[in-house]
């Protein structure tokens, strides 16, 4: 599985004024100033400032890189109850960043995000489900996962879920369904999804077979940095389509 990017959430909410204060400060781009107040008020309890706090030291912003500091606020963050603290800890246990590798219990913190509405984390957790990684694979609770990421908006589990129906993987096998779910992660941008139905329209499946309508979503991938679409597209140009 590659590897997740993290998610910050700097936005404005209901806390004190040391966390209002450091989000100013850091969606001004001073990243220094902000780490002041969001330690301030991190160390007064403030939990939401301690996930995006982790977040500055995971990625580096404004501060030198530490994600072993990373993943301590992540936790504090996550044992006081906010969700993507857990989401973010999650992500860094699968991966093995700042902190001993560990699938099983990064399921367990995906899952536990999940649970509380991350829709993202029910999304990598459905695929830790397809992959049997840290879980024992149950594809049917892949599929219901995400299918629920799906319906939230996330493309990625459109085109995920859509491959899942092609190769019958989980639920009934339903070429038509996937071309549908490819189509909605791939008009969402995701360069996956526009591959593999550029594929389906290229042979026929779930589509009437179209290799122009191929052409030009293998060149929509393409532009969003799939190689084998590039390829693909080139391939479809010097037979004249």
């Amino acid at each position: 599985m590659k590897k997740w990017i993290l998610i910050s959430l700097l936005t404005l909410s209901l806390f004190g004024d040391d966390f209002k204060e450091g989000v100013c400060e850091y969606n001004k781009g001073n990243k220094t100033k902000a780490v002041e107040f969001l330690k301030k008020a991190c160390d007064s309890g403030v939990a939401e400032s301690c996930n995006n706090l982790g977040n500055i030291y995971d990625n580096g912003a404004g501060v030198k890189q530490d994600k072993f500091k990373a993943v301590k606020l992540y936790k504090i963050a996550c044992d006081a109850g906010i969700t993507n603290g857990c989401s973010n800890l999650g992500l860094m246990y699968f991966n093995g960043e700042g902190v001993k590798q560990d699938k099983f219990k990064a399921a367990e913190l995906l899952k536990k995000a999940c649970d509380r509405g991350s829709v993202g984390s029910c999304e990598n957790v459905g695929l830790m489900y397809a992959n049997a990684e840290g879980v024992k694979q149950d594809k049917v609770k892949a599929v219901e996962l995400l299918e629920k990421a799906c319906d939230s908006g996330i493309a990625n589990s459109c085109s995920n879920l859509g491959l899942m129906y092609f190769n019958g993987a989980g639920v009934k096998q339903d070429k038509i369904k996937a071309a549908e779910l490819l189509k909605i992660a791939c008009d969402c941008g995701n360069s996956g999804g526009c591959f593999n139905l550029g594929l389906m329209y290229g042979n026929g499946e779930g589509v009437k077979q179209n290799k122009k309508i191929a052409k030009y979503l293998f060149g929509e991938a393409c532009y969003g940095g799939s190689i084998g679409s590039c390829e693909n597209y080139k391939i479809l140009s010097e037979q004249g389509f």
